[in-house]
């Protein structure tokens, strides 16, 4: 006989739902701010130095092109400009204006908090072994830069 599990047997829909329950709280937060998670990934991702779109793309595991679009709605919202790359009259560089620069740590300070709402409850260690899982489990190809201080990570 063979058993067929309840939707609350798989990890999958726990996974899901803790990542929905995260972003939904997050995008709420920065919303008050006029951005939205995906908008502020790009915005983090320049500001520590990812400056093409490509380079964004890689960064965030996106798509060129929604890197692209997202850029148009930040530019739009005068947070980040594209400039001639004077390396390459092929390229263009992702910088961010006063204004965007000055956003990202107030951003980086309430994904700081939502990761503290929860995973606040975890052990250091317990934290980092499951950081270490999903990451094995997404197949992450790079360990996660360090971070001794947790004001500094944007």
């Amino acid at each position: 006989m063979t058993t067929t599990h309840g939707l609350h047997d798989h990890l999958g829909y726990w996974l899901r739902r803790l990542s929905d329950e995260v972003h939904a709280r997050f995008e709420a937060e920065i919303g008050r701010h006029g951005v939205t998670v995906s908008q502020w990934g790009v915005m983090a991702s320049v500001f520590h130095g990812h400056t093409t779109t490509k380079a964004v793309a890689q960064h965030m595991a996106i798509d060129p092109g929604a890197v692209s679009r997202l850029v148009d709605r930040l530019a739009a919202k005068g947070l980040i400009r594209r400039e001639p790359d004077p390396a390459s009259r092929r390229s263009v560089l992702l910088v961010l204006t006063d204004e965007g620069r000055a956003l990202v740590p107030v951003l980086a300070g309430l994904a700081d908090r939502n990761d503290a709402h929860f995973f606040g409850s975890l052990e250091a260690t317990q934290r980092s072994q499951l950081e270490k899982w999903i990451r094995d489990l997404v197949g992450e190809p790079h360990p996660a830069p360090p971070h001794d201080n947790p004001e500094e990570r944007p």
